[in-house]
């Protein structure tokens, strides 16, 4: 295992934690706080805040040297304008985060902790990606 794994190994598990003890990964406290106009539980906003705060500083940074620590290249977006795809992903990820209170990250540590209902969000999820990356590049040749 190279440095650059070791890094990536050593970030997803500190955020796979995190979310775990945030519960972020608790479907149930996730849709408490989807929850606006019945039981809300702003707990959520504070770790949202909390992350942003932190991780403002290391993307700041990375915009500013746009290299890693073994000279790679950062794949920042670059898109800056709101279009029909953006909009359409965003709104498909909150009904999918708002009907199941789980997104793609809580799954995976959820899995890690051996809690296979995961599997029930996370197989269609990729089932969704895969079959809508294989109609973006087939799609248009029908």
């Amino acid at each position: 295992m190279n440095k650059a794994q070791i890094y990536a190994l050593m970030a997803g598990l500190l955020f796979g934690a995190g979310l775990l003890i945030s519960g972020m990964a608790n479907p149930a406290k996730v849709i408490g706080f989807l929850d606006i106009f019945g039981a809300f539980d702003a707990g959520l906003a504070f770790v949202m805040i909390g992350a942003i705060s932190v991780a403002i500083v290391p993307f700041t940074l990375a915009k500013r040297h746009m290299a890693t620590h073994d000279d790679g290249k950062f794949d920042l977006p670059t898109a800056t304008s709101i279009d029909r795809s953006l909009i359409t992903g965003a709104l498909l990820f909150g009904i999918g985060w708002g009907l199941v209170g789980i997104c793609p990250a809580p799954a995976l540590s959820l899995m890690g902790l051996g809690r296979f209902e995961a599997l029930y969000f996370f197989m269609p999820m990729l089932v969704a990606m895969f079959g809508f990356d294989w109609v973006r590049r087939h799609g248009s040749k029908a």
